[in-house]
């Protein structure tokens, strides 16, 4: 399986502004690995960070894209769905049974639900409001999705296993095809050797490895 590392840093150091800023990510590793499977087209940069401390899982997306696609309708998950954006799975093991999906817009909404095999996804789970917190920023040719998922609540659902977290990294675009209809390209950190585009399955997890755990 993959493997990143994820370095730790003081407790209550860092500051999530949507911009990724805070000097601290200098610290962090840059992942920059990703992959379409399913694409022909070359996909674009994105940068994924984390870093942790004692409270706090950070994480950070920065994706290069001059056109962002974003449904406004409303704030509901189906208006999320329709939009580009950036994805974090969790799972205990290999049965994914269950397992935690996070998936974030360009405004910082929050698609969040649990999930179990087969794709049997449960919409009326939230991850814990105070066990989380996003904020995001677009540019002319980018966007940031930063925030930090609390180490209680990753523990509490037992998704930290000696010092590794089981995780899939995950990114939805849409573009318009010759019909004007906006249709979505995966991009995956984990190859899951799929037929077509499908990130829940054993195969599209790889390993965050908590860098001097614990503290």
């Amino acid at each position: 399986m993959k493997e990143y590392v994820v370095n730790s840093i003081e407790k209550a150091s860092l500051t999530i502004t949507g911009k990724g800023d805070d000097i601290l990510w200098n610290q962090a590793i840059e992942l920059t690995d990703f992959c379409s499977p399913w694409d022909s087209t070359e996909v674009s940069k994105i940068i994924f960070k984390a870093l942790w401390d004692s409270e706090k899982l950070f994480f950070n997306f920065t994706v290069h894209d001059s056109s962002i696609h974003i449904v406004k309708t409303d704030d509901s998950f189906a208006s999320i769905n329709d939009s580009d954006r950036v994805e974090l799975f969790f799972r205990q093991d290999e049965s994914l049974n269950p397992y935690y999906c996070l998936e974030m817009d360009t405004e910082a909404r929050l698609m969040d639900f649990i999930a179990y095999p087969e794709k049997n996804l449960d919409f009326s789970w939230n991850w814990p409001k105070d066990d989380i917190h996003i904020k995001s920023s677009v540019n002319q040719d980018s966007f940031t999705v930063e925030g930090w998922i609390s180490m209680q609540s990753l523990k509490g659902f037992k998704l930290i296993k000696d010092n590794k977290i089981e995780t899939g990294i995950f990114r939805a675009k849409y573009s318009p095809n010759q019909d004007g209809i906006f249709e979505p390209t995966w991009i995956t950190w984990v190859n899951p050797n799929s037929e077509t585009p499908n990130f829940h399955i054993a195969s599209s997890f790889g390993i965050l490895i908590l860098n001097n755990y614990p503290i």
